[in-house]
């Protein structure tokens, strides 16, 4: 029976962790009735439709840049994940539920009554980074600072920690998502062919890289010709990739920068000696860890399975809830998170 949960619902994936494990990952796409906006799929059959549903389907993202933007959607798409992770075998849980940094108290209401209508009950609200700081090997009650970079789908979250709360953060709103988007436009420009969401991740993952590479690689891509209407094939290489998408990499390091420059010196210099954590399903980006570094220049440290680091840590202050002893937070019911 679960009794310990937490859930990451994040603009690309949402995330189940319960017992040890993760117990559910599915993509936060809702597939609806036009009309009467009844779901009717859920989870990766919904991701498959984007851009491929007849008028009378549509697909819908109910998190957009880490902030609920459909609530009835999300609350349905969250029930129906609640219920596929664990059935009936739920007895008022304690939960931990994550957004990004610098979100308003009614965004943090906003999510804990989602979770709420999904059957959810002692719920806590957290930022990401300090989720990911709480799954660490190390010491968060001392004065000392910490970076935590969350390179998600929708939002690039980065705070810096000391003494167990946040002293400095910024929530940007590039990450993962805008990188498969530059994809798509240098394509249309410089091919004259659309390619779709899902073509640009797959170019990404496959060919994408931010640092030199020995042997040229590539990649055969199909689209529609802007021009004829008519589908048609071309090979794009890596270096295209990576001019494709080097600004809006950029874009994320001038936010890091940015935090920095509104943080105390003495904690950018516990930063410059420990280095910076970097978690998200952008940190998989191959070459993100060294450019990183070298525009920084400081070391950067991919945390263990950072897809997952935000929930993991997430079910860590559950188990541990003197981790919450610093933060303006704490264990309770949906009725005390109330707005008058």
């Amino acid at each position: 029976m679960a009794t310990d949960i937490g859930i990451d619902l994040g603009s690309s994936k949402s995330v189940i962790f319960s017992s040890s494990k993760v117990v559910l990952e599915l993509p936060s796409c809702v597939t609806v009735d036009s009309k009467t906006f009844e779901p009717v799929y859920f989870g990766e059959k919904a991701k498959q439709t984007i851009g491929r549903t007849p008028e009378a389907l549509t697909c819908i993202k109910p998190i957009e840049h880490g902030i609920i933007s459909d609530y009835d959607i999300a609350e349905s798409m969250l029930k129906n994940y609640m219920e596929t992770a664990f059935g009936n075998k739920i007895l008022r849980p304690k939960i931990v539920a994550t957004l990004p940094v610098g979100l308003t108290e009614l965004q943090h209401h906003s999510l804990a009554k989602v979770v709420e209508g999904a059957g959810g009950r002692n719920i806590t609200v957290i930022e990401s980074p300090l989720a990911i700081a709480f799954g660490l090997d190390i010491d968060l009650s001392a004065p000392k600072g910490t970076m935590i970079v969350d390179m998600g789908a929708g939002t690039t979250d980065v705070a810096v920690i000391s003494m167990g709360g946040i002293s400095s953060c910024e929530s940007i709103k590039i990450a993962s998502n805008d990188i498969d988007a530059q994809i798509e436009r240098y394509i249309r420009r410089e091919y004259n062919i659309e390619i779709g969401a899902l073509t640009a991740e797959k170019v990404k993952i496959q060919i994408g890289n931010l640092m030199p590479q020995d042997i040229e690689i590539a990649m055969v891509v199909k689209g529609r010709n802007v021009f004829t209407g008519l589908p048609e094939a071309f090979e794009i290489t890596g270096e295209e990739v990576y001019n494709a998408i080097i600004d809006t990499v950029n874009s994320i390091c001038d936010g890091i920068r940015k935090v920095f420059e509104k943080t105390d010196p003495d904690l950018v210099a516990d930063i410059k000696s420990d280095g910076i954590y970097l978690a998200g399903g952008g940190a998989l980006l191959n070459g993100i860890k060294e450019y990183l570094s070298e525009y920084l220049g400081c070391d950067i440290k991919l945390v263990e399975d950072p897809s997952h680091a935000v929930v993991r840590g997430a079910a860590m202050a559950i188990k541990h809830p003197d981790l919450l002893k610093n933060v303006n937070y704490q264990l309770r019911s949906i009725k005390e998170l109330t707005v008058e």
